[in-house]
């Protein structure tokens, strides 16, 4: 039988309040939700990012979704957020439909 649709686990961080509290509380990080996609997941969802990420870091943390979508043939979404002048400890000010977080640090960077 052929499948349609989706069929995943998406972890929109700053979409759903509980993720938002888990994420601020360091429950889960942008390393588990990449691990999470290489099983079953929807890619990397609304994570929010210290305000001065880097090019060169978000084309990092992209290219490792890709190679998971690559390697496990299936499509993979990534949805990154930086906050303007904020710094990872500190919580995002984004307004509308998102919640706000605290900004983690990026995987290999110093930790706060």
């Amino acid at each position: 039988m052929k499948q349609t649709g989706y069929s995943g686990l998406m972890i929109p961080v700053l979409e759903e309040t509980t993720l938002t509290r888990r994420w601020s509380e360091r429950t889960y990080s942008l390393d588990s939700i990449l691990a999470y996609s290489a099983v079953c997941a929807g890619g990397v969802d609304t994570v929010p990012l210290p305000g001065d990420t880097s090019d060169v870091a978000i084309a990092s943390i992209v290219g490792d979704v890709a190679t998971l979508a690559f390697k496990w043939h299936k499509p993979l979404a990534a949805r990154l957020l930086p906050a303007p002048g904020k710094t990872a400890g500190e919580t995002t000010e984004f307004s509308g439909a998102l919640a706000n977080a605290i900004i983690q640090p990026l995987p290999g960077s110093s930790r706060r």
